[in-house]
């Protein structure tokens, strides 16, 4: 896995006028949501979570999904495939694919409601679980830290919120640090905590700049409520094209808390109790079709091992040897 110095810089432009209002990027214009290997990968994750949650005694299958389907509802098909969760609810703000969404609705038991998350979250019934993914795909904005704050503030005990966002450098690097500590200031306010100073905002530190003002947020929107406390869970640092982040855990009473910590979960891998933890990334090697059918007969490996059959670095073998339960496997279909 790289490391966090190995952070790399957008070189764009397209951050500038930032406003107050989240803005609409239309990503399901370029990007194939269905065949990003890292994306696919973290979603295999999630759902083994959410397994094993069941497992410990959480009626995952009754909870309501919320989530951001675009016009491809990957996550949705998936969550009702796997997990047999039938309630689920997809926000979309752009009225201008209104009728691609409903087209494009996988089963009659999802609801699309052409609302923002500011929306749509205060509805979410209290007396219900949730699993809340709130799966942005820009630089982290106020809208979004509003969104994180009602989500601890509406969510019940026994949910599931997740924050996806965009973690390169944001705006067009002409003045570096001073420009991304300007940036995040004015986004996230207060929630910057002690991180004013432009060195707190070298490359190599603004994913920890995000984890911080992600997880605050959640807490300002708890500093209500007694006796419910965010667990964390996931801490995903992964790449299909933009950096990107996601962060997530479970809303939790006592009696919720204890369930979590006597489950199977804690003991993934991939799991990050702790938001001080380095993220866990998602870095798949690239292999061909051919390689991978080879590698998988020998898998679970032993450390160490290497091909005889053709070249491959050992540490590529061992990215491979934790992930390739995981990995998606694609073939063209011609029909």
């Amino acid at each position: 896995h790289r490391d966090l110095h190995s952070f790399p810089t957008r070189r764009s432009s397209d951050l500038e006028g930032v406003s107050e209002v989240s803005s609409v990027t239309e990503s399901y214009r370029k990007v194939p949501y269905d065949i990003r290997t890292a994306k696919q990968i973290e979603r295999r994750m999630l759902l083994e979570s959410l397994q094993l949650l069941a497992e410990g005694g959480f009626p995952i299958s009754e909870y309501q999904y919320t989530g951001f389907g675009s016009i491809h509802f990957v996550d949705f098909i998936l969550l009702h495939r796997f997990l047999g969760i039938t309630r689920m609810l997809c926000a979309e703000h752009s009225l201008k694919i209104k009728k691609r969404m409903e087209f494009n609705r996988p089963f009659k038991t999802v609801d699309v409601r052409m609302k923002s998350a500011t929306e749509v979250i205060p509805t979410l019934a209290s007396q219900s679980k949730h699993i809340l993914w709130l799966d942005y795909d820009g630089p982290v904005e106020r809208a979004h830290l509003d969104d994180l704050a009602l989500a601890g503030t509406y969510l019940s005990s026994g949910s599931i919120l997740a924050v996806t966002i965009d973690v390169e450098a944001p705006g067009d690097d002409s003045d570096g640090a001073r420009e991304w500590r300007d940036y995040f200031v004015n986004q996230a306010g207060p929630l910057v905590g002690d991180a004013t100073e432009i060195q707190d905002y070298a490359e190599s530190l603004l994913i920890r700049r995000n984890i911080e003002i992600l997880e605050r947020s959640i807490a300002s929107g708890l500093a209500g409520r007694k006796g419910i406390q965010f667990l964390p869970l996931y801490c995903f640092w992964y790449a299909d094209g933009h950096e990107m982040l996601t962060l997530g855990g479970m809303v939790a009473d006592a009696n919720d808390a204890k369930k979590l910590h006597e489950s199977k979960v804690p003991n993934l891998f991939y799991i990050r109790r702790d938001f001080k933890r380095e993220p866990y990334r998602i870095s798949p090697p690239v292999l061909t079709r051919k390689e991978r059918l080879y590698l998988d007969a020998f898998m679970p490996c032993a450390l160490g091992y290497t091909p005889s059959d053709f070249e491959l670095p050992s540490d590529e073998v061992a990215a491979y040897r934790e992930l390739y339960r995981y990995c998606p496997l694609y073939a063209e279909l011609l029909i």
